[in-house]
């Protein structure tokens, strides 16, 4: 008896679902060169336009040449450079926590804090339109595994009734396929009434969401008390790579005491951290990222819906439109790369099966005039594109 992989492929293929990487040949960037085509892209988590800023490329290239190139060892060995403690330092600070641990990434961020809350005997409560990385946790952490509905608190508080054990309930703060926000207060409320922490992954909302770019929780005026457990990542508005899990004393020193994710593996580049460090600088001093890039959004709100596509719910850079058809997105956004611009085609199973989308993602590096320039390639792409039916 053999694997019979090729047959999985030739199904994926059939379905519209087989998935290709792009290879970009240029930084990240509104403009970018993707197998060798120069394109505006619309697809990148890059919200602040930090990933490659002057400021932050030097920080980096300095730091290695002061620090070296790899980690070398996992942080409990001898892996734990002074630039991943000031970065934790000031994520803590950023956050208004008493500490913040470093990953190499959201996943493992995840994966740590879950499984080391939660274990037999336990319960844990995940949102069904979680990121993939929070569902695998919680099914690998040996809980009682239950998904509520979509941002629904009376669904949650049904499935709080049956907890037992610890009860960890774990959501997004943006999730990333809708862009809208998770109902926190809601969450909250429910979960503090039963006794049962929440931890949010606000991997998409640190930067562009808050005052000054906190993110949901403080876009929200929500605390420790309310929020124990609070996961950032690194590499999507902070421009850089890695994630971090901030909050109590006691909720730091126990990951690194029983995290497995955490305690072996070896640690991030230390150099990483010195760009991260001069990225947040620049995501708290330069308030004008944001404004602008909330500007971008409601611009692009406002011509989509004059167009008469089918927007989400979403105040965030996350602006999906959606098809239905797996093989009409894959359509649109074929055409949308043949007039110089790159949108992303989401399809399941990352999304549920008749929801496949176009992912437009804006950042603080686009322009209005680029804005302008995605609108009417849509529109006329829109005019192109057949119906359900087959027809134009």
């Amino acid at each position: 008896m053999t694997f019979d992989l090729a047959s999985r492929l030739a199904a994926r293929r059939a379905d519209n679902l087989f998935r290709q990487r792009p290879l970009l040949q240029s930084p990240q960037g509104p403009e970018v060169v993707v197998d060798g085509q120069p394109l505006l892209a619309f697809c990148s988590n890059d919200y602040l336009g930090l990933a490659n800023h002057p400021a932050v490329v030097r920080a980096l290239q300095q730091g290695a040449e002061k620090w070296g190139v790899g980690g070398g060892a996992s942080h409990l060995v001898v892996g734990h450079s002074q630039p991943h403690h000031a970065l934790e330092e000031a994520l803590a600070e950023f956050t208004g926590r008493p500490r913040a641990l470093l990953f190499s990434t959201g996943y493992m961020a995840n994966l740590a804090a879950v499984t080391a809350l939660v274990g037999q005997g336990d319960s844990v409560l995940e949102d069904r339109l979680n990121h993939a990385s929070l569902l695998d946790a919680g099914l690998l952490s040996g809980a009682r595994f239950s998904r509520y509905l979509h941002n629904d608190a009376d669904s949650l508080a049904k499935r709080l009734d049956k907890a037992e054990g610890n009860t960890l309930v774990v959501s997004d703060g943006v999730f990333s396929m809708d862009g809208d926000l998770a109902d926190l207060p809601a969450l909250c409320a429910e979960a503090r009434k039963q006794g049962a922490w929440l931890m949010v992954d606000d991997a998409h909302g640190f930067g562009p969401l808050g005052a000054s770019g906190g993110g949901i929780v403080e876009h929200f005026g929500l605390g420790i008390d309310e929020v124990p457990v609070l996961v950032g990542t690194l590499g999507k508005a902070f421009g850089t790579a890695g994630a971090f899990v901030a909050g109590s004393e006691e909720l730091i020193e126990t990951l690194i005491q029983f995290a497995r994710p955490y305690i072996y593996t070896t640690s991030q580049p230390p150099a990483v951290a010195c760009a991260t460090l001069k990225s947040l600088e620049l995501l708290r001093s330069e308030g004008w990222r944001r404004e602008h890039l909330n500007a971008l959004i409601a611009r692009f709100r406002a011509g989509a819906s004059a167009l008469g596509l089918e927007l989400m719910d979403s105040p965030t850079p996350i602006q999906p439109i959606l098809i239905g058809d797996s093989a009409r997105a894959v359509e649109f956004s074929r055409l949308l790369r043949e007039r110089g611009l790159l949108v992303g085609a989401i399809r399941p199973p990352t999304v549920p099966a008749g929801t496949a989308r176009l992912r437009v993602t804006l950042s603080a590096a686009h322009s209005e005039a680029q804005v302008d320039r995605l609108l009417a390639a849509l529109g006329e792409c829109q005019a192109l594109l057949p119906n359900e039916e087959g027809n134009q």
